[in-house]
């Protein structure tokens, strides 16, 4: 290949990525934008409160007697069961904000994790209500017992998270303030702000696609539908932390590229396996599922414990310096001269000698 091939197939290439990039960008301002995060709150808001009163309306109609259904399901019966549809639409925002952070902290993207997985046990809180059965004999009953532990491990989640966001080391700096940042951290910065952008039509595909197969599997059968919802989290909350598993071990990867410091490195490992104990928890029912829920936030919590200490020890060591600047000797401290505690080097001011 002559030389002009050569610069004509780099020309191309740089204007491809630079393309690619622009409509990265746009769709990142489409996407993830605070405009849009606004917006998208109101209409989560509204359309929660739409759904709660049309459940209810449900509920009302089926009670009644006007519409009647083969299957009898507390879901459609119980109003306290209505607040489980409200919390539905808060769950999608909560998954929202989780892609919105990404790019800002990988902490905070992990704290959204948890808050879901919290917001998920407290919404099967609300639906397990209308199953509960007030005896003397409370612990005797499989649904009252699965009650009291689904509500201690709610109270567990709500206090690791707390911990969590107190032990978190970056927060979101507010709007407008800027602070100097290296070309790889930026670079950085960039690749988890185009991950995110490819998230959200991800999500929302994956999310479509799974509800529709469900749907249609069970479309024959109302009745059957309605019993199957208890399952619902297994429709798109098991591949949607699968996703995010896959997200998390990209951005260990590219995080090599940033830093080499060995406490991120187990840091971003451990909340992997944090977010992989999340994923498994959909695969059990009963007590294990909220224990398996509350050891992977444990988990997390720990790992961010021991990496604030780690840092504040002033353990890391910065493999970014050049040897050549490690090895560099120290000049020699003659009379008068000093050294400041950050190692900088004064010399001394000549002193002026006098003649008799």
């Amino acid at each position: 290949m002559s030389r002009l091939s050569r610069l004509l197939v780099n020309i191309r290439d740089q204007l491809y990525m630079s393309t690619l990039q622009k409509t990265l960008d746009q769709a990142h301002k489409r996407f993830l934008s605070e405009k849009t995060k606004k917006r998208g709150e109101i209409v989560i808001i509204y359309a929660a409160i739409v759904a709660f009163v049309l459940h209810l309306l449900v509920i009302f109609l089926v009670d009644t007697g006007i519409i009647q259904f083969a299957t009898e399901s507390k879901l459609l019966t119980n109003p306290i069961a209505a607040i489980y549809t409200p919390f539905s639409f808060i769950l999608i925002y909560e998954i929202y904000l989780l892609v919105y952070y990404l790019p800002k902290s990988i902490t905070v993207y992990i704290g959204k994790q948890y808050e879901v997985i919290t917001l998920i046990l407290i919404r099967r809180l609300f639906k397990d209500l209308a199953n509960l059965q007030i005896t003397s004999d409370w612990f005797q009953q499989p649904e009252d017992l699965q009650f009291t532990v689904d509500l201690l491990g709610t109270i567990a989640l709500f206090v690791l998270i707390y911990l969590f966001n107190r032990l978190n080391p970056k927060k979101v700096k507010p709007k407008g303030k800027t602070s100097t940042k290296s070309e790889t951290l930026v670079r950085f910065i960039r690749q988890k702000r185009d991950i995110a952008t490819l998230l959200v039509p991800t999500i929302l595909i994956l999310a479509v696609v799974r509800l529709g197969q469900w749907v249609y599997e069970h479309w024959l059968s109302f009745g059957e539908f309605v019993y199957l919802v208890k399952d619902v989290n297994q429709v798109f909350f098991d591949e949607f932390f699968t996703l995010l598993i896959l997200v998390d071990v990209l951005l260990l990867l590219l995080s090599f590229l940033h830093t080499h410091q060995f406490a991120v490195i187990i840091r971003n490992s451990g909340f992997i396996i944090s977010t992989i104990m999340i994923r498994m928890s959909f695969g059990v029912e009963g007590w294990l599922n909220t224990i398996l829920v509350v050891s992977a936030v444990m988990f997390g919590v720990i790992m961010l414990w021991v990496y604030t200490r780690y840092s504040n020890a002033n353990l890391h060591r910065d493999t970014s310096e050049s040897p050549s600047a490690k090895a560099r000797p120290k000049p020699p401290v003659g009379q008068g001269a000093a050294v400041s505690a950050s190692g900088v080097y004064t010399p001394a001011e000549p002193v002026e000698v006098k003649k008799a």
